[in-house]
């Protein structure tokens, strides 16, 4: 990935795992590499208003082999792809139902008369 573009991200978790990604999914083989001619890339300029942490990323782990020659990665990446967003819709319908359900249940007690 070409870290220096402001549309990279990189985070690490506690166990010692890193995401590293393309904001804007143009990397074909992501997570191993962006295209060298990408139309969106823009050089990071600053990271204003950022809070840098003290630990530091464990190294970018190196690509399979293959990666920039095969394109039977980038397709397989893409499959795996449309198999998570065919996910999607079901999972946020259970979801919204599952809120429905449990919408309006707050009991609601008659109010007292002064007197």
């Amino acid at each position: 990935m070409r870290t220096e573009c402001k549309n990279y991200e990189s985070r690490t978790y506690a166990s010692g795992d890193a995401v590293r990604k393309c904001n804007l999914d143009l990397a074909p083989e992501a997570p191993w590499r962006c295209p060298d001619d990408c139309p969106k890339y823009e050089a990071r300029l600053a990271d204003v208003a950022w809070q840098h942490g003290t630990a530091v990323a464990p190294p970018t782990p190196p690509p399979p082999k293959g990666v920039g020659e095969d394109p039977s990665i980038a397709a397989l990446l893409d499959e795996a792809e449309n198999i998570i967003n065919a996910a999607v819709p079901t999972t946020m319908a259970e979801v919204e139902s599952e809120r429905a359900r449990t919408r309006g249940w707050r009991r609601i007690l008659p109010r007292r008369r002064r007197s």
